[in-house]
């Protein structure tokens, strides 16, 4: 009786750790948990970065033309101010061209364009966030990033996304006026919290743009969509973009944020 009882009691032991280790199941995170994840990971990565990006736009003929550009960010406070600068390459009718990005949570960005032909620094009002960005299928708003709180979200479904497992979040902007699409679906990685694809609804309920995430590496710890897709659905134009050389946390000079680099990038970007 008392070995039957003790095997009993060491089995009774023996499950006791695994019932500890589970514990409760972890809770679900809301939309908006989600959406503000998946914003800090896709526009907040390190304390600033620096990466060469090749923009290639391809019409519904097959017709391409390349951008070249480098892109720099750097962080006021993760999550908060961020400063954007792009100096452009190529091809010749853009080279020297300049964009620059302050960006304010809660109220409108500021955004300035260099035009080297024109000798002209034109500001990009609020209103002109949805139109192209460099005559891509990105618009300045995607380049930046539009704040989770513009938008309601609701958590639709968890699904694959390729052989990720994803959650899919719909978002209704809160100001219908201040955008060009109705609702958006995204495609958020559980793993890495980055959007894997977007799928922009216009006013109709049409499919009118997609976003993929066509490549996604690991960068000095941090989880990187180098290759971004844009296609535009309704005229089947798509712009493909590719990040290389990409480097974080460079202590970039806050000089170079400036509007007085606009008509005189540092070198290092010009090269």
């Amino acid at each position: 009786m008392m070995a039957l009882t003790r095997a009993m009691a060491a089995g009774i032991l023996a499950l006791l750790p695994v019932a500890g280790l589970a514990g409760p199941a972890a809770a679900q995170p809301s939309a908006d948990e989600i959406m503000a994840r998946a914003h800090l990971a896709m526009f907040y990565p390190g304390e600033d970065m620096r990466a060469r990006v090749t923009m290639r736009l391809v019409s519904r003929d097959g017709k391409e033309r390349l951008r070249e550009l480098t892109m720099t960010r750097r962080d006021l406070q993760d999550g908060g101010e961020q400063r954007y600068f792009m100096y452009f390459h190529r091809p010749p009718d853009v080279r020297d061209m300049t964009f620059l990005v302050w960006k304010y949570p809660g109220k409108d960005d500021d955004r300035w364009l260099y035009i080297p032909a024109l000798k002209l620094v034109r500001r990009i009002a609020a209103s002109d966030k949805r139109s192209s960005f460099a005559g891509s299928d990105f618009s300045y708003e995607d380049v930046s990033g539009r704040e989770p709180e513009e938008d309601t979200h609701k958590l639709i479904r968890e699904e694959k996304a390729g052989a990720r497992d994803a959650y899919v979040v719909e978002s209704v902007p809160k100001d219908p006026g201040s955008v060009d699409f109705g609702r958006k679906l995204s495609w958020i990685d559980k793993a890495t919290r980055l959007p894997l694809k977007e799928e922009y609804y216009d006013r109709r309920g049409e499919l009118a743009r997609m976003f993929t995430a066509e490549e996604v590496k690991e960068i000095q710890g941090f989880w990187t969509v180098t290759k971004r897709l844009m296609k535009n659905v309704q005229t089947g134009h798509s712009t493909e973009a590719v990040l290389a050389d990409v480097r974080y946390n460079l202590k970039l000079a806050p000089d170079l944020f400036s509007e007085r680099a606009l008509r005189a990038p540092p070198a290092e970007l010009v090269r």
